[in-house]
């Protein structure tokens, strides 16, 4: 089976449309920044340079330092598949990132898009 197209799209050409989508709904880049920090496990200067060498998006998750074990509670509808439903790893953790952007531009709490624990 061919591998989708989107694997090979640079990390650096969809990390725009994360902030613009945010800023649109009165988030910030920092905001979004966060988000994908929580994610994948990169530091802010590590998230940067993935952006500056235009790391594949097969890279960019492959080479994530540590990608939250808390990923797997990021429930619900992206592009209408449920995203706890796609079984294909690299395409899951792709559709994790942008159902957490779609909760930030939806005006969820960063609380609880980051999966904090109740006190």
């Amino acid at each position: 089976m061919d591998e989708h197209r989107i694997y090979g799209y640079s990390f650096a050409s969809v990390y725009p449309h994360y902030v613009a989508k945010a800023e649109r709904k009165g988030r910030t880049k920092a905001e979004v920044d966060e988000i994908i920090r929580w994610l994948t496990g990169y530091s802010q200067k590590e998230l940067e340079v993935q952006i500056a060498t235009k790391a594949d998006l097969r890279a960019f998750y492959g080479d994530a330092p540590a990608l939250n074990v808390a990923r797997d509670q990021i429930r619900g509808l992206v592009c209408g598949i449920r995203v706890e439903e796609i079984a294909e790893p690299l395409m899951r953790e792709i559709r994790y990132l942008d159902k957490l952007i779609d909760e930030l531009a939806k005006g969820k709490a960063m609380e609880k898009i980051l999966r904090a624990p109740a006190p």
